[in-house]
């Protein structure tokens, strides 16, 4: 049998190692590149340099007589252009029977816009001429006064504050920045699960090889963070998301809605701006939280898209009161206790694999994510402070193969699984310090969730934002029913009828009431709203006095006027001092159902449940 020798391949998405015998002939080699790299025979060439000399050719003389050896680096660039690391190749997927599929991408990775923005971006750091150390003219530069790098790591530990992580895009620069130009540069996922397709063994747990077993991983704190910022546009959206645990003492969770832009304290640095948080159906306490069903969430995302907003990350709370009379809360997340819980961080990292961040450097065509985590808690001054956190993209990993568990009795500490014979779960290890000083190699189980995480500064502005309008009486929170904030046409003529004297579009610019317009059973807006939202999104008076003409909005007032404003039963008026024969004797929206009821019933015609 010819010996075996195994071959490095580089390409624009990635290098692969593949393993030959020595009087295989160039091309049957070819023919296994091919198959490995999943594109036809004729679509790419293979060289011997890197400068596309010495190319290997289909002939029938051996690997050996072309002087290829064991551990030899060679270089593959498609034949259309091979300059281009976005050049599209056929790549091959797993069929469900076993068979390898092959499947062509006719269209290139979409980036968002703000990633296409910072690309384009210069991103260096000019100084001045420092009138000391620089010994030339006006016009010339030296190493004291010459443009750093967006990723210098001088320069970014000596900014006020220090910052800890280069921005995502100054971490591509980085890597692109060679004489090559990134040329070669692969993103690559990491992937916790056995390689399928191995024919040459029984599947686990009968077996496994050096080819489909994934590798061993050592955690490493992120260099980079794909968020550098996250700021409320102002202080009413997070002091709306407070309120309902300030009337009931139990934790919230919501859904940040915004987008992302430059950020320019940090070299192309990038922001997430929250302009709303919705708040999905949940049941909290006062030390738990827990996810419903969202029938909703489609709707909502479809809403937000039309605003030009997205989902871009969520907010939970983590308070304990200290003093009522004085409004300070306990500072109970710090350096002793922990920042993130396990949970919170496999919550977190659930979240970001659920919204990842396309990038035209992965084979896989995403990289990472801008899906953020805000955690309302204690400071250290015993005020709320909001701060903010991602997940590193190895707890990603961890994360979406089903490898990471919380300790049932430290909220700090995190298990990987081990093995069975269902689950085969790699090695993972992260570095510590012991007493004596020195740096040693520790099994992840347990593992400090610290490693995983990564802080984000959480700001508000000098001068507030407003996507949406502010008023002193805004319209109903969704899914809070709990506190007797409801969403129906009577709210809505409450709301109307306190807010007369403001411009239509401030009255109508409410995140909550639009997704009341489009959501509610009575007369769901959904297909007739767009020339609203367009008036919200583009701040246009003339637009949403359009729509106001429509046929749409008179017959919402219509609702509104017949249902009329009743805050207060005819029970409530004998409580407050009236005779019940004084009561308004309106129609009457069912809380529960929304059905319009006629007036002196006390329980809904149509689900038959009680008016209060």
């Amino acid at each position: 049998m010819a010996e075996n020798i195994i071959v490095r391949i580089q390409s624009p998405h990635g290098m692969k190692r593949i393993n030959v015998g020595k009087r295989e002939t160039g091309a049957q080699f070819l023919k296994k590149v091919a198959k490995e790299f999943g594109c036809s025979n004729n679509g790419f060439s293979v060289y011997l340099n890197r400068n596309k000399t010495g190319e290997i050719s289909s002939t029938n003389k051996s690997l050996s007589l072309l002087k290829i050896k064991h551990g030899d680096l060679l270089f593959l660039f498609p034949s259309s252009d091979a300059g281009t690391s976005t050049q599209i190749m056929e790549t091959s997927a797993q069929a469900p029977g076993g068979s390898r599929v092959s499947t062509t991408s006719t269209v290139p990775v979409v980036e968002d816009d703000i990633d296409q923005y910072l690309m384009k971006q210069d991103g260096k750091i000019y100084r001045n001429r420092d009138q000391q150390q620089c010994r030339h003219g006006a016009l010339g530069k030296c190493v004291h006064c010459v443009p750093l790098e967006p990723f210098d790591e001088d320069y970014l530990n000596h900014l006020d504050p220090p910052v800890k992580h280069m921005s995502f895009h100054a971490y591509i620069r980085k890597l692109t920045g060679g004489a090559d130009k990134g040329k070669f540069v692969a993103l690559e996922n990491i992937s916790c699960k056995i390689k399928s397709g191995c024919e040459g063994h029984p599947p686990w747990p009968d077996g496994i090889c050096t080819k489909c077993q994934p590798s061993a991983i050592t955690l490493n704190r992120q260099k980079y963070r794909h968020v550098d910022n996250i700021m409320f546009e102002n202080h009413t959206i997070a002091d709306r998301f407070l309120n309902f645990w300030r009337q009931t003492g139990n934790q919230r969770l919501g859904f940040l809605y915004g987008r992302y832009t430059e950020h320019t304290d940090i070299p192309l640095g990038m922001r997430a701006e929250v302009a709303a948080i919705y708040e999905p159906p949940q049941i909290g306490t006062a030390n738990s939280l827990e996810f419903l069903e969202d029938p909703k969430a489609e709707v909502v995302d479809e809403i937000a898209s039309k605003l030009g907003l997205r989902k871009v990350g969520w907010i939970f709370t983590d308070l304990l009161s200290e003093d009522t009379r004085k409004g300070t809360v306990k500072f109970i997340r710090n350096k002793d206790a922990h920042f993130l819980s396990a949970e919170e961080c496999i919550t977190a990292g659930d979240f970001q694999n659920k919204h990842p961040n396309a990038c035209r450097l992965s084979p896989d065509n995403h990289f990472g994510s801008k899906f953020v985590t805000v955690l309302a808690t204690g400071g250290p001054d015993n005020q709320v402070h909001f701060e903010g956190y991602q997940v590193s993209n190895q707890c990603m990993a961890l994360v979406g193969d089903d490898c990471f568990l919380p300790c049932r009795d430290a909220p700090e500490l995190g298990y990987v699984k081990e093995s069975s014979s269902e689950q085969y779960v790699p090695d993972v290890f992260y570095k510590d310090i012991d007493k004596f000083g020195n740096e040693i190699t520790q099994l992840a189980r347990p593992l400090p969730v610290e490693y995983l995480i990564i802080d984000i500064p959480t700001t508000f502005p000098k001068d507030p934002v407003y996507t949406f309008a502010s008023s002193p009486h805004p319209f109903s929170v969704v899914n809070r029913d709990v506190v007797g904030e409801t969403q129906d046409f009577h709210t809505l003529a409450s709301y109307l009828s306190q807010n007369q004297s403001s411009v239509f579009l401030d009255v109508i610019s409410d995140f909550h009431l639009l997704l009341f317009l489009v959501t509610n059973d009575v007369m769901p807006l959904r297909d007739s709203i767009n020339l609203l939202l367009e008036a919200v999104k583009t701040r246009n008076e003339e637009l949403a006095q359009t729509w106001k003409r429509s046929e749409q909005w008179a017959t919402i007032e219509q609702l509104c006027s017949t249902v009329g404003v009743q805050p207060h039963t005819a029970s409530e008026y004998g409580a407050l001092g009236g005779s019940p024969q004084s009561a308004p004797t309106a129609m009457w929206s069912c809380r529960h159902c929304t059905f319009m009821n006629h007036p002196g019933t006390d329980q809904c015609e149509m689900c038959n449940l009680p008016r209060t």
